[in-house]
């Protein structure tokens, strides 16, 4: 890791975010799980399946025939609704580019950017491959083709229209182009896209490439002399190399200018250099053939456009098809290439995804391309799998290369990591990119001591998966930066219509308070309008305390600001500091006696410009009192200075006469005034039965007692005195202030309507404004008649309460009215609850600039769970598989009744030397002592391991090992939550009860037994796992002994029979877990050694057999064959005479 100052990024760029659909891998980090975890990801299918995928009985008997290849999960199917695909749309789309466009929507939510606010140009590069389901599902289908019309299914399906499709359905406006060079695609694209970034034609690209041949899993035809591996095994640059497997998969970059996002605080996976782009031209063997020269010119151009010595790479992603004459050439070039610059020797690693994976075809190139940024990321070099021996071809001891066969820590030298990726074409397109590790990033500033989370989604039910999802996150990753996450939630995604908010103070009261769904706390609410507008609303006198938005004071800048400017502005006014009361020092005693109008205002008018500064622009405002002066002066009728001038003289001339006391009485305006006398004024009308009375104390109490004699509601209130004589000497003052047409409109407090431009630069106004009743009623009459936002911007909730409890305030309304600050006396954070009504603001509709909200802070964007899509199945079946289909589907027998009946197959199938085991590890051990011996095995290898043992209740015995009830739902759910918090949650697991002696006796109590230990334990322990929404990848093996009758010997344990059932339906309804059937004998020495090879052999081979035992040292796996009755030979003969008795 390097400090980025040391750096020239001129022409460099940063990959700020990645997706990927892969071969045994949901997510980029799955997929990098499985690279450095060496599993292999390539398939042996059973007959049943490629029966399933359309291969005949015929193909299958061919010895040419290789049952081998890889599959992307779920390629079928595709959140349509999200994307405003019309089912039949969505079905005529080539899937390939159904998942790109998935795959691309991630992308930029790992890098936090939202093409609806981002301001720059987004650019796409992308290719795809063949449209097999377009030739194989779409077009043999001539009713389909005649509905739907050849320009739809062609749009949908052509690979010209992959990018510009991305670049429509997310409205990205910078250049989108299809790129098409064969198996180097996706790296062509993007070396386009990262000249598109230093060229400035963009701002920011996304490139990439997708290949998904349909139907998958359907093996291959192997060929001598072509490119694919007779075996199904892909040993790059090993002498026994034969060829690829070709794969499925897809892959999505996202780039930027590196200057930028060390800027704007990107998330940097690995920092690209510079790149080169060639072709062979005529100089190589023929046209499909590689090109020595041309891949050495590529590589040596890469280097120098990057401007980087051969030496400082320590790590190439070869292109590595696994063919001799490919291998041979790329290896022959690569040392060509390093050779010129260097005389050092096997200073570099040679790593290649195909033996992982297969041949990705166009999207190989962007798919080692992540490969290596992720272990740039995380420093380790990953192996290269089935790597034994160099080919002979090839003297790699005097080349400046080695391969790497474990994954290992990436050494640093006196350079940044650094690292070649290449990719080669079909027809000679080369393509060479050089890496290099993202710098050491500044520290982040501190932040609020409060964060505001904000989630939305397009759905009730993508909303709740969105909320379980960040809760994994959190708890997997728990030194997240708590501003950072609520930064990137904010910044970083579209804001839909079902939204959730949360305040909260670090990451395990995030946890706590989305889990709870308290609703004082998590606000969630689907709303309908966009851009709604926002009424502020200012409060007057009476609302006022000591300390009011301190918390604001001490942590928001623009706030504190204001108010300074305010406190400093009153100084000549006052004769004092106004803070020195507003905010006095700890231990002090400090009273806003005769300072409370230019208390109320200086928070008031600081609230209000800290409001607009975070994008909430007002559309509409009013006051009561001193609240209409700052609605005044946020209108621009006053300057501030202006302002603090009238309300300093306002409140010195008020504070002249003697006291005054306030009664809210529940009686209407004509039905107040016969209680008015010369002490008895009306200050004011709060609803239609709802006044404020004013006058000496005295008067007030007699008239309190009068009310309640006669039976009316009422309630003192803090109000201010005014006498008459105060008007003229008002009106004098305004006259010497610089009075303006409001710039926003606002309600008068003397009319209760909106004032007109002469009501505002009148002198005399402002005098009427303090002498006559304030028309609340009437104003909140005007302003409730629109669906609106009415914000209380001031202390309190006086206000919001009133606008509540108008007639106008229908129950739809109601929700509209917010408030902004706690009341005195309240014990709630002011911070707290001010970021609680932005989350309310934003909760209705009311856009917020999130860059202004962070001005004053150094954020970073970082990685979080994207978009959980709801997807469902969209796909035409071909012709000629829905006329399979439709036959096994009628309603009577097979016409042949010898095909109705199968039979179990048990066949040996020996898998090769699994890498060593990686991940955490929970393992329910067996009585006999294998769990003991498997768990003994992988401590000592440094995998974290928790055992499980059965008990009669619940209990933690030790750091590793646990004890609970096998039929006790509680107890795995107890178990998790103690796994979860100790950060030891596993990703496999060795269910090994099954094991375990039953009773002798045959009957009920051998029957349950059986079953708690076995079908029980492992469904609670899936559903505990379901239930704790655990989104890593999780494996799970369950061992039995005497399930399978593998061999005529075997006698089976009937009360074990549900299991494989069981593991079947985990493997179908949870996408991130596989569940596999493993059935052992016992040896009856207690010597587990070569048990533990075998189980860690079938979790770390990635084959996934969902049914395996082992006889006798021999690996067996089930398959099903059909079961023929041979025709008994009859004994009756024709024109026989037969005696029938009886």
């Amino acid at each position: 890791m390097t400090n980025q100052s040391a750096q020239d990024y001129t022409t460099a760029v940063a990959i700020i975010g990645m997706a990927g659909r892969f071969p045994g891998a949901h997510t980029v980090d799955q997929f990098w799980d499985n690279i450095a975890g060496g599993v292999r990801s390539i398939r042996f299918f059973t007959d049943d399946e490629l029966l399933a995928a359309g291969v005949s009985p015929e193909t299958l008997r061919d010895p040419s025939f290789v049952k081998a290849g890889t599959v992307v999960e779920k390629a079928d199917h595709f959140d349509a609704r999200f994307f405003g695909y019309p089912p039949r749309e969505a079905e005529v789309m080539d899937p390939q580019h159904r998942l790109f466009l998935e795959c691309t929507w991630e992308a930029l939510e790992r890098a936090a950017y939202d093409p609806e606010t981002y301001k720059g140009l987004i650019g796409v590069f992308a290719g795809s491959c063949y449209p097999t389901y377009l030739h194989n599902n779409l077009l043999p289908n001539a009713e389909l083709v005649e509905d739907v019309g050849m320009l739809q299914i062609n749009v949908g399906n052509e690979a010209d229209s992959l990018a510009s499709t991305v670049s429509y359905k997310l409205n990205l406006r910078g250049p989108s182009v299809a790129v098409q060079t064969f198996c180097s695609t996706s790296l062509v694209a993007v070396h386009l896209a990262y000249q598109s970034l230093i060229t400035y034609e963009s701002d920011i690209t996304v490139a990439g490439g997708v290949a998904i041949a349909f139907p998958q899993g359907n093996g291959y035809h192997y060929q001598e002399g072509g490119i694919v591996s007779p075996d199904g095994y892909c040993r790059t640059f090993d002498a026994q190399a034969q060829g690829s497997v070709m794969g499925n998969g897809l892959g999505v970059v996202v780039l930027k200018r590196m200057s930028e996002a060390l800027a704007d605080g990107d998330q940097i996976y690995a920092v690209i250099k510079g790149s080169a782009i060639n072709n062979d031209g005529v100089r190589k063997v023929g046209y499909t053939a590689p090109g020595l020269a041309g891949q050495t010119s590529v590589v040596v151009r890469g280097l120098n456009n990057a401007g980087v010595k051969a030496e400082t790479i320590s790590y190439v992603e070869a292109h590595g098809t696994a063919t001799p004459l490919g291998d041979s050439v790329e290896l022959a070039s690569l040392i060509r290439a390093f050779s010129r610059g260097s005389k050092k020797k096997q200073f570099c690693a040679l790593g290649s995804a195909k033996p992982n994976i297969g041949h990705l075809d166009r999207a190989s190139g962007v798919t080692g391309l992540i490969k290596t940024a992720m272990a740039l990321t995380h420093k380790q070099l990953p192996p290269l799998l089935h790597f034994e021996q160099a080919s002979p071809d090839i003297d790699l001891e005097n080349s400046p290369f080695y391969v790497n066969t474990e994954l290992r820590e990436w050494p640093v030298g006196p350079t940044p990591r650094r690292a070649g990726v290449s990719s080669f074409g079909l027809g000679g397109t080369n393509v060479h990119v050089v890496l290099e590790e993202a710098p050491e990033l500044a520290r982040t500033s501190p932040s609020r001591p409060h964060q505001l989370l904000v989630l939305s989604a397009k759905t009730e039910s993508a909303l709740d998966a969105m909320t379980a999802n960040l809760i994994a996150h959190v708890r997997q990753q728990p030194d997240l930066n708590p501003a950072d996450v609520a930064y990137t939630l904010q910044i970083g995604r579209s804001a839909f219509n079902h939204r959730r908010t949360l305040v909260f103070s670090d990451l395990a009261d995030l946890v706590a308070g989305l889990e709870s769904r308290d609703a004082g706390r998590v606000q969630t609410l689907n709303q309908t309008g966009r851009d709604r507008p926002v009424v502020f609303m200012f409060p007057g006198v009476g609302a006022q305390y000591v300390g009011m938005a301190q918390e604001l004071y001490a942590h928001e800048t623009a706030f504190r600001a204001v108010v300074d400017r305010c406190a400093e502005l009153l100084k000549p006014q006052l004769g004092l500091d106004l803070r020195g009361s507003l905010y006095p020092k700890s231990g002090s005693v400090a009273s806003l006696e005769s300072l409370e109008q230019p208390a109320l205002f200086a928070v008031e008018y600081a609230l209000a410009q800290l409001l607009i500064g975070w994008g909430i622009k007002p559309q509409a405002l009013l006051g009561e009192g001193v609240g209409e002066i700052v609605a005044a002066t946020v209108a621009g009728v006053l300057t501030l200075e202006d302002a603090l001038r009238l309300v300093a003289n306002r409140a010195q001339l008020m504070q002249s006469l003697p006291a005054a006391a306030g009664l809210s009485v529940a009686l209407s305006e004509a039905e107040v005034r016969p209680y008015l006398s010369d002490q008895i004024v009306l200050a004011a009308i709060h609803g239609p039965a709802s006044c404020v009375l004013s006058g000496p104390p005295a008067a007030i109490d007699a008239l309190k007692d009068r009310l309640e004699a006669a039976g009316v509601a009422s309630e003192s209130i803090a109000v201010q005195a005014f006498a008459p004589t105060l008007a003229a000497q008002l009106t004098a003052l305004t006259r010497s202030l610089k009075l303006s047409a409001p710039q926003i409109p606002y309600i008068s407090g003397v009319t209760g309507t909106w004032i007109t431009p002469e009501q505002a630069s009148d002198p005399a106004y402002w005098a009427q404004q303090l002498s006559q009743p304030t028309r609340l009623s009437d104003g909140l009459q005007t302003l409730l008649q629109n669906p609106q936002v009415l914000l209380e911007v001031g202390p309190a909730q006086t206000l919001s309460t009133i606008a509540r409890q108008h007639p106008a305030c229908t129950p739809e309304r109601s929700g509209l009215v917010q408030s902004s600050l706690p009341a005195a006396g309240e014990q709630r954070s002011a911070l707290a609850a001010m970021l609680g009504a932005l989350g309310q603001l934003w909760l209705l509709g009311v856009p917020v600039d999130w860059t202004n909200f962070y001005a004053e802070e150094q954020r970073r964007r970082i990685a979080l769970p994207t978009y959980p899509f709801e997807r469902q199945r969209y796909w035409i079946e071909s012709p000629a598989r829905a006329a399979q289909l439709a036959q096994q589907a009628t309603a009577g027998k097979r016409p042949d009744p010898a095909d109705w009946f199968y039979q179990p197959l048990w066949q040996s199938a020996p898998l090769p030397k699994a890498e060593a085991a990686t991940g955490r590890w929970l393992i329910l051990a067996d009585a006999h002592g294998l769990g003991a011996a498997l768990a003994d095995r992988l401590g000592r290898a440094g995998m974290p391991v928790v055992q499980v043992l059965p008990g009669d209740h619940f209990a933690r015995l030790d750091d590793a090992r646990f004890q609970l009830r096998s039929d006790s739902a509680a107890d795995y759910g107890e178990l998790l939550t103690a796994l979860r918090d100790s950060g030891l949650l596993p990703t496999h697991v060795a269910h090994l009860w099954s094991l375990d002696s039953l009773p002798d006796a045959v009957g009920p109590e051998r029957f349950t037994a059986a079953q708690q230990r076995g079908f029980y334990s492992l469904l609670f322990l899936t559903q505990a796992f379901s239930a704790h929404l655990m989104v890593e990848s999780l494996q799970i093996l369950v061992a039995s002994q005497g399930l399978y009758a593998a061999t005529e010997n075997d006698i089976t344990q009937a009360e074990h029979a549900a299991l494989p059932g069981l593991c079947t339906v985990i493997g179908q309804e949870n996408v991130n877990m596989t569940c596999h059937s493993v059935d052992l004998v016992l040896p009856g020495d207690n010597n587990y050694s070569a048990l533990v090879d075998s189980l860690l052999t079938e979790v770390q081979s990635g084959r996934g057999d969902a049914a395996v035992a082992y006889r006798a040292g021999d690996r067996l796996t089930q398959s099903y064959t059909p079961l023929r009755l041979e025709a008994t030979p009859t004994i009756l003969r024709e024109n026989g005479v037969y005696l029938i008795t009886g």
